[in-house]
């Protein structure tokens, strides 16, 4: 059984910073693709940063230049730094990974249970 489980959440005030981490367990033979997602209450949910086994990575515009990730292939786990943090940058924060089980087995897509990140004075 694949999980993700996502910590480093909490409350901050504005222009403070955040380090999100999100570690998958269980049987995986490759991890395709890890990202990071946000739901604000009311709002969909958004993209915030991707990352690819290879290193490449995808930020978006409302984020860039104040939030970097990062993963760690060998221990499964990816990082969001997150600096200079807005109160819009309130939301829940959820962990997304594309993984494989086997030697050229199906990609599969799995969700960590999200963890809440308040930006508050």
């Amino acid at each position: 059984q694949v999980q993700l489980v996502e910590s480093g959440g909490g409350l901050v005030q504005p222009g403070g910073s955040l380090r999100l981490s999100c570690a998958a367990s269980g049987s995986i033979f490759s991890i395709d693709r890890m990202d990071w997602y946000r739901q604000a209450p009311g709002k969909q949910r958004e993209l915030v940063a991707a990352i690819t086994s290879g290193g490449n990575t995808n930020y978006a515009d409302s984020v860039k230049g104040r939030i970097a990730i990062s993963r760690d292939n060998a221990k499964n786990t990816v990082f969001l730094q997150m600096s200079s943090l807005k109160p819009e940058d309130t939301a829940v924060y959820y962990c997304y990974a594309v993984l494989r089980l086997r030697v050229g087995g199906p990609a599969y897509a799995y969700w960590g249970q999200g963890t809440q990140v308040t930006v508050s004075s």
